[in-house]
C-alpha cells in the first residue's frame, strides 16, 4: 500500500551554535534554500504554491513496500542540492536571527546574539512547514456541514474547528467526550514505548446545538437504573442480552447478569431485543437515567439549588462604582436565573461584607429589608434561618428596595480591608441550614488581610522567577482553604469568584476553592466601570444562564484490561475513584488519563462509560451516562493515525500546569520537549519508510502538534518572567485546568482574521491565516481572539475609507485608542464587522473586551504575544526554531 505524507528540506549553513535566537548546541541555523519534495523530485517556491503544489502537506509519491505506513510528513534537514523541476527551479534563500525581546530565552531555548552576520536574507518560507489554519480548513472542507454518526467503534471524529451534526447510535458525541487517540495500544509495553497518553476529555454538560436530538430521560422505576452486579456499569449498548432476553453479558467486565422480570423482552433472529428502538439505553452513547433515593444523600430528595450574591463593599468596590454597578444588574440578572418547575423560581440570598459581614432578611412580609451584622469572623454562623434565602418572585420588590439602599448604606465608608475565607463559610453555613446545594457569586477586589482565618500576606516575590523555588508562587497557602474546598464540595456549594484587583491579590490561593468545586475565576485588572463594565455584565449574564448541575460525583469505568488513573478539572478528589464537583457546568472538561492493567484485544477494543450523578436546577437528581467504544491494535500505525492532536494538547497543557506545583519550570518544559521527542521518534522507527536522518517525519494526525506544543511552552504559566504578573499566571494555569478541547485548541493557537478584503456583501467570514507577523499588512485590518482576549489590529496604512465606514472617523490617526466596541453605523463595512465580533462572543464561553491596536502603538505588544509561530516576547522560540530543536532530539532519541 502507499504512504501518504510530506517532504519539505530546509538545510543548514554553518552558522555559530546559540546564535539568531537558537537554542544552544542547535549546532546549526537555516541560510539556504527550502525544497518541497512532490513526485520525487525537489521543487522550491517563493509564491503559494498552487494546484499539487498546493497539497504538499498531504500528499506524497507511492512508496514500495511490503508493510503498511500510515499517513505522514517528512521534512527534510539536509544539504542544499539545486535541481531543476520540469524544466523550471525557483530558489528561496532563508536565515533565522532578528531581534530576540527580553534577557533572553526560558528552559532549553537560550538565546544568544541578537543578530547573525553577514548580508541580509530573505526569510525561509513558512509556508513550507505544517499549517494549523490550513489542517482546519481541510478537514472543514471534508467533513464540515455533514452529519457524523456514532455508529463505528474506534472512528476519529471531525476536528473540533469544524462544523458538523452528530447523530448518537451507540457512541457518545465528540461534544461530550474526544480522546487522544481512537486506537488504544494492546499492550502495557506498546503504550510506554510510544509514550502517546491514553487520556479522554469528557465535557458532560456540554452545550448541544437546536439541530441535535438533547438527552433522553429514562425511568426505570422504584428500583432505579439497571446496573451489573459486579463493576456496577449502567445499562448500554454494550451490554449482551442471552438466553432469550433473560440474561445479559456486561460488555465492561463479562459477568453474566439476571434481567428483573419488569425488564425483561424477548429476542429476535438478531439476538436483539425486540423493543431495542423504543429503549435509549440500548441504542444510544448517551441519555439520563431519573435516580432513586437511594442516589440521594441521606436518602431524602434533594432540594432545589440556591444562589447567594456576596458583595465586597470595602472603599475600593465602592470608589470604583462596581457596587452600584452589580446592584443595578442583579435587578433584571436574577430573572435570567435558571428556574425550575411549577413556575416557581429559585431561591435567592444577599450579603455585604468588608471586614464584617452583614446577611439581609428580604422575606416577603417585609416593608424593609433587614441587616443583621456578624463581625466575629472567627466563629462563622447565619445569624437567621428565615428570610436568608427565599423565594425571587415572591420577595421581588424588598430585594429591589434592598439593591437600591445598599450603594448609598456604604457610600461614604472608608474601610478597606476585607476578609475573605469567612465569606465562603457564611454561605456553605446558609446552604447547610437549608438543605440543599447552590452556588455562590463573589463580587471581591483586593487581598483579605483583616484579622480572620485565611488572612494572606503578599508572598509575590519576582526574585523566585527562574529558580527552584518558583513553584511556591502557584502552591495555593494550605491550611484554611484546603478545608474550605472540602467543606464546599461535600455540600455541593459552587463558587464563582468575581475579582477586581489593583494590585496582587494572590490569586493562587483565592483562587482553590472555586477551582476545587466546579466555580470560575474572573479577573478584571484595574476595573473601570466605563472601560470594563461591559466586559463584566457580559461575563456575569454567561455565567449565570449556564446549563449547569449541582452536588456532582462522577465515575469513569472501563471494560478490563485498562482503568482510569489521574484526573484533571476543576474537581476534588477524596479517593482515587470518585470525581466530585459541587456543580459542573456545560464548559466545565474533566481530562481522565488510562493505563493497562492487562493486555486489552483487537476484538473487543476498549470500553469506558462515564456516569455523573447530579441534581438538576429543579431539584431532580439524575444520573447522565456516556459510552463511547474505541479499538485497540498490536500495530503502533493504528495509534498515530488515529490520534487526535486537540485532544493530546489539552492532556499536555493539563499536566504541565500540574506538574508545574511539584517541579521546576525548566524541567517541566524539558519534560514536554523529551515527551514529544519520544512520541514522534517512536513514529519514525516503527511506523514510517527508511529515510535520511537528516529528515523529520511527523504522523499526519500529529503534524501540527509542534506549533500547539511550542505555543503551550510560551504560554504565561511555563515562560517564567518577571514581566508578566505572577496573579495572571496563576489565573491562566487555573482556568485551563477545567477547559474542553475546543477551549484549549483556540487558547494555543488563536484566529487571526483578514478584514480589509472580505466580500462585505456576502455572509462568508475569511478564512483565519497562520498566527504570524508575516501574515500581516500595513493596509490590512485583523481580528485576532483566542477565546479569552479580542484584538481588532489596524495597519498604518488602513485604508481611510474602511476606517471611516467602521469607526465613523476621517482616518488612523483619529480612532481613539481605548475604543472596547464598535460604533453602529449604518454601512455594509460596519454591519458585517459587528456581525462578526457578535457571532464570536456568543460562541465562546467567556465574554471577550475588544481591544483597538494600532501597528507600532505601545499596546501592540498585547496583540503580538499571541501570534504563537513567531518568537515569544517573554521568550520562547519561534514554530520554525522549535521544530528544528524537536527534530535534534528525536535524532538524539533514535542515535
Amino acid at each position: 500500500m502507499s504512504q501518504q505524507g510530506y517532504v519539505a528540506t530546509p538545510p543548514y549553513s554553518q552558522a555559530q551554535p546559540g546564535m539568531g535566537g537558537y537554542p544552544a548546541g542547535f549546532g546549526s541555523s537555516p541560510a539556504q534554500p527550502l525544497y518541497a519534495h512532490y513526485g520525487g523530485q525537489p521543487q522550491s517556491f517563493t509564491a503559494p504554491p498552487t494546484g499539487k503544489a498546493a497539497f504538499l502537506w498531504s500528499l506524497i509519491p507511492p512508496v514500495k513496500s511490503n508493510r503498511f505506513y500510515p499517513t505522514g510528513l517528512i521534512l527534510s534537514f539536509g544539504k542544499c542540492v539545486t535541481r531543476a523541476l520540469h524544466g523550471c527551479m525557483v530558489c528561496v534563500t532563508g536565515q533565522f536571527g532578528g531581534q530576540m525581546a527580553g534577557p533572553g530565552m526560558a528552559g532549553p531555548f537560550q538565546g544568544g546574539v541578537a543578530h547573525m552576520a553577514g548580508p541580509p536574507q530573505k526569510k525561509l518560507d513558512p509556508d513550507s512547514i505544517p499549517s494549523t489554519t490550513q489542517v482546519t480548513e481541510d478537514d472543514q472542507a471534508k467533513r464540515g456541514g455533514q452529519v457524523y454518526t456514532t455508529n463505528l467503534r474506534g472512528q476519529v471524529p471531525p476536528l473540533v474547528t469544524t462544523d458538523y451534526t452528530v447523530q448518537d447510535q451507540g457512541n457518545a458525541s465528540p461534544r461530550f467526550m474526544r480522546c487522544t487517540t481512537y486506537s488504544f495500544p494492546c499492550t502495557a509495553d506498546l503504550a510506554k514505548q510510544c509514550q502517546v497518553p491514553l487520556g479522554a476529555i469528557i465535557k458532560p454538560f456540554a452545550k448541544v446545538p437546536k439541530n441535535e436530538t438533547p438527552l433522553y430521560v429514562v425511568n426505570h422505576g422504584e428500583t432505579g437504573p439497571i446496573r451489573c452486579n459486579r463493576c456496577k456499569a449502567y445499562m448500554c449498548p454494550y451490554m449482551q442480552f442471552i438466553d432469550g432476553g433473560r440474561r445479559y453479558q456486561c460488555g465492561f467486565c463479562n459477568c453474566v447478569n439476571e434481567v428483573p422480570a419488569f425488564y425483561f423482552q424477548h429476542l429476535d433472529h438478531m439476538g436483539r431485543r425486540v423493543d431495542l428502538y423504543e429503549r435509549p439505553e440500548l441504542l444510544l452513547g448517551s441519555y439520563e437515567f431519573e435516580a432513586t433515593l437511594d442516589y440521594c444523600k441521606n436518602n431524602k430528595p434533594a432540594s432545589p439549588p440556591a444562589y447567594i450574591f456576596m458583595i465586597d463593599v470595602s472603599y475600593a468596590n465602592i470608589k470604583s462604582g462596581l457596587v452600584r454597578l452589580v446592584c443595578e444588574e442583579l435587578k433584571t440578572l436574577l430573572d435570567n436565573l435558571p428556574r425550575y418547575t411549577h413556575n416557581k423560581h429559585t431561591r435567592v440570598g444577599f450579603v455585604t461584607y468588608n471586614k464584617i459581614l452583614h446577611f439581609y432578611n428580604v422575606k416577603s412580609a417585609l416593608a424593609q429589608p433587614q441587616m443583621m451584622v456578624v463581625s466575629d469572623t472567627a466563629e462563622m454562623f447565619v445569624p437567621l434561618l428565615d428570610g436568608f434565602l427565599v423565594n425571587f418572585q415572591e420577595s421581588r420588590a424588598v430585594i429591589t428596595n434592598l439593591l437600591d439602599q445598599i450603594p448609598d448604606m456604604f457610600a461614604d465608608t472608608n474601610e478597606s480591608e476585607t476578609v475573605f475565607a469567612p465569606v465562603i463559610q457564611a454561605g456553605v453555613e446558609a446552604l447547610k441550614t437549608a438543605e440543599c446545594s447552590g452556588k455562590l457569586f463573589i463580587f471581591h477586589s483586593s487581598i483579605p488581610t483583616a484579622e480572620a482565618p485565611g488572612k494572606l500576606k503578599n508572598r509575590d516575590d519576582k526574585k523566585l522567577i527562574n529558580t527552584e523555588k518558583e513553584k511556591t508562587l502557584f502552591q495555593p497557602q494550605k491550611g484554611v482553604y484546603e478545608q474550605l474546598s472540602k467543606d464546599c464540595v461535600s455540600q455541593g456549594c459552587s463558587v464563582d469568584l468575581f475579582l477586581f484587583p489593583s494590585q496582587y491579590v494572590d490569586l493562587a490561593t483565592m483562587g482553590d476553592v472555586p477551582t476545587h468545586t466546579g466555580g470560575s475565576i474572573f479577573k478584571y485588572s484595574n476595573f473601570q466601570v466605563e472601560m470594563d463594565g461591559e466586559h463584566f455584565l457580559s461575563d456575569l449574564r454567561k455565567d449565570v444562564e449556564k446549563a449547569i448541575g449541582f452536588d456532582a460525583i462522577m465515575r469513569v469505568r472501563t471494560s478490563t484490561g485498562f482503568r482510569a488513573t489521574n484526573f484533571f478539572g476543576a474537581i476534588h478528589m477524596n479517593n482515587t475513584t470518585d470525581v466530585e464537583m459541587a456543580a459542573v457546568d456545560c464548559d466545565k472538561a474533566v481530562t481522565v488519563e488510562f493505563k493497562h492493567d492487562d493486555k486489552l484485544s483487537e476484538e473487543t477494543g476498549a470500553l469506558m462509560q462515564c456516569a455523573l450523578l447530579y441534581t438538576t436546577v429543579s431539584g431532580q437528581r439524575r444520573l447522565r451516562i456516556h459510552n463511547l467504544s474505541l479499538n485497540c491494535s498490536a500495530q503502533l500505525s493504528e495509534l498515530y493515525k488515529s490520534c487526535e492532536t486537540d485532544a493530546l494538547i489539552n492532556f499536555f497543557a493539563k499536566s504541565a500546569y500540574r506538574a508545574m506545583l511539584n517541579q521546576p519550570l525548566k524541567t517541566v518544559r524539558e519534560i514536554l520537549v523529551n515527551q514529544t521527542a519520544h512520541m514522534l521518534a517512536c513514529y519514525r522507527k516503527n511506523c514510517a519508510s527508511p529515510s535520511a536522518a537528516s529528515q523529520l517525519i511527523l504522523p499526519d494526525a500529529m503534524k501540527v502538534f509542534p506549533v500547539y506544543l511550542n505555543s503551550l511552552m510560551k504560554t504565561g504559566p511555563l515562560v517564567g518572567s518577571a514581566e508578566l504578573s505572577t496573579d495572571d499566571r496563576a489565573h491562566q494555569r487555573l482556568s485551563t485546568t477545567a477547559m474542553g478541547v475546543e477551549d484549549t485548541q483556540l487558547l494555543l493557537y488563536p484566529r487571526l482574521v483578514p478584514l480589509h478584503n472580505m466580500d462585505f456583501a456576502s455572509d462568508v467570514v475569511p478564512a483565519p491565516v497562520r498566527c504570524s507577523e508575516e501574515r500581516l499588512t500595513d493596509a490590512g485590518m485583523f481580528l485576532l481572539e483566542n477565546g479569552r482576549s479580542l484584538f481588532l489590529w489596524l495597519g498604518q496604512a488602513c485604508p481611510p475609507e474602511l476606517v471611516q465606514r467602521v469607526f465613523n472617523v476621517p482616518s488612523l490617526a483619529h480612532v481613539p485608542a481605548d475604543l472596547s466596541s464598535l460604533p453602529v453605523l449604518d454601512n455594509p463595512q460596519s454591519k458585517k464587522l459587528r456581525s462578526i465580533i457578535d457571532s464570536l462572543l456568543d460562541q465562546r464561553p467567556s465574554a471577550m473586551k475588544l481591544l483597538i491596536v494600532k501597528q507600532k502603538d505601545r499596546s501592540e505588544m498585547l496583540f503580538r504575544q499571541h501570534l504563537v509561530e513567531d518568537k515569544g516576547l517573554h521568550g520562547g522560540a519561534s514554530y520554525m526554531d522549535f521544530l528544528c530543536y524537536v527534530h535534534r532530539e528525536i535524532r538524539q532519541v533514535l542515535t
